[in-house]
């Protein structure tokens, strides 16, 4: 992409697009599913290695910055309402998701996957999101003890996962984009 604002623009367009809304409604579905079958990694009944990631990922790089926000708001608030026994609604997280989705469409979107943009995403997402504004939502949430109690378990889950999501990243993401590319040619109408 030549410029921001072209990337947001491009990725805006992917909305009139319904493979680009059924595929980002199925990459939602799969996110959702995954946080209520439990199908994470739990370290301590606070830290958890979740695989949700990846479905935001996915839409990031399939459809751009624009798409990914509305995915990871709509994810957070539907995810929230589907779990019903999560707690009250914060908007903090909906916020992170949000943000999440910007820096995956940003970082992937209509350029190569490489580890270096997955990396960075990663590690953008992992410092500045899931340790820094995660801990002032908890600390508005829970309080200050918990938020202080937590914080080195956090920094040390944070980046000591961040190969292994990487690496996670990269391979479904080679997945997602060759079966991406072989519905694209199978959609083409013929002459």
């Amino acid at each position: 992409m030549k410029n921001l604002k072209e990337q947001f623009v491009c990725s805006a367009e992917e909305f009139r697009s319904p493979r680009a809304l059924a595929v980002t409604a199925v990459l939602i579905a799969i996110n959702i599913t995954l946080d209520l079958l439990n199908i994470r990694i739990q370290l301590t009944p606070q830290l958890r290695i979740g695989f949700g990631f990846l479905t935001s990922a996915m839409v990031g790089m399939l459809f751009g910055p624009v798409v990914a926000m509305t995915a990871g708001a709509a994810t957070d608030l539907l995810g929230w309402l589907v779990n019903n026994g999560g707690g009250a609604y914060f908007p903090g997280f909906t916020l992170t998701a949000v943000l999440a989705g910007l820096i995956w469409g940003m970082a992937l979107y209509k350029k190569p996957l490489r580890w270096y943009r997955a990396l960075a995403a990663k590690l953008v997402i992992n410092t500045v999101l899931n340790i820094g504004l995660n801990s002032v939502w908890l600390y508005l949430y829970y309080g200050q003890s918990f938020q202080l109690a937590t914080l080195p378990l956090r920094i040390g889950k944070n980046l000591l996962i961040l190969p292994l999501e990487v690496l996670m990243l990269l391979f479904v993401g080679r997945i997602v984009l060759d079966i991406d590319r072989r519905s694209a040619r199978q959609i083409q109408p013929r002459s």
